[in-house]
């Protein structure tokens, strides 16, 4: 498995991770849940993403770590909240660190940003970046960062405008052919020396088209060659663990292969961006 330096620490990580969605983002599936982690454990994943307000995904991780701690200290658990006040998110830190079973997080982050009023709330007197920017102060954390898949515009400024380690954006050909989020903002973090991560690499698995060529290996590939720092991606079976595994051993797309994905996104790339919503 490949790995890079990440966070304030550099410490190595896997060049993907394993996604806060598929079966992490579900309730009472913890034998699926385990089988999906131990077997991102067992390829070598070391990016283990999740949230306060993913179903029991931070229930799950903690089952793991709380019989293997000695595990949990070889890998890079992040978690997010998407309170907007300082107090709101304290109690979230302290509920995500219950459930996670760990005395720290290697990455928590301001989640799922998309308005100017979001910006002004958290950044704001009283506002949930005082208790992100604490947290790490206090070895609570090792690294704060920030997330969304809205408006490249509000996330482009958020890491112009705050302290943060990292920054958690869609990247997939759908952005390629709009725009912003792998201009803008992958642009602004570079020159921050903020780490970029890429979600949404499958569209929800949407984009999975085999008969197009359009592979979950290939689109993993397809992210990895954006000049990213890493890409995590949801599984819901350990198949799909060890089909993420395998995408981050091959070398990433030549500019040829990623034009001819492109491509087939360019006509309907705004309805495959779905996620971004009405802006």
């Amino acid at each position: 498995m490949k790995t890079v330096p990440l966070g304030s620490q550099k410490k190595q990580v896997s060049i993907v991770g394993l996604g806060g969605e598929g079966v992490l983002r579900t309730y009472d599936k913890q034998n699926e849940a385990q089988q999906v982690i131990n077997e991102a454990l067992q390829q070598n994943i070391s990016y283990c993403d999740c949230a306060r307000v993913y179903s029991d995904s931070e229930l799950y991780y903690g089952s793991v770590w709380k019989n293997s701690p000695e595990q949990r200290e070889t890998i890079f658990q992040t978690s997010k909240s998407a309170s907007r006040d300082r107090d709101g998110a304290l109690a979230d830190l302290s509920a995500s660190l219950q459930r996670l079973q760990t005395e720290y997080l290697d990455l928590w982050q301001i989640h799922d940003v998309r308005t100017e009023e979001d910006l002004a709330a958290i950044s704001g007197t009283g506002g949930a970046l005082e208790a992100f920017v604490t947290a790490r102060e206090k070895g609570l954390v090792k690294n704060i960062g920030v997330t969304g898949h809205h408006d490249p515009h509000i996330l482009t400024k958020a890491v112009e405008q705050w302290p943060v380690d990292t920054v958690l954006m869609p990247v997939n050909p759908a952005e390629q052919v709009l725009g912003g989020f792998l201009t803008h903002t992958l642009e602004t973090a570079r020159n921050k020396d903020v780490a970029v991560i890429g979600m949404k690499v499958l569209g929800a698995g949407h984009y999975v088209t085999p008969k197009l060529g359009l592979t979950a290996e290939v689109l993993i590939r397809y992210a990895l060659s954006c000049g990213i720092t890493l890409a995590i991606v949801g599984c819901s079976t350990a198949e799909e663990v060890r089909e993420l595994a395998t995408a981050a051993t091959l070398p990433p797309l030549t500019e040829a292969e990623k034009e001819q994905i492109t491509d087939l996104f360019t006509p309907h790339a705004r309805q495959n961006a779905f996620y971004r919503g009405v802006i």
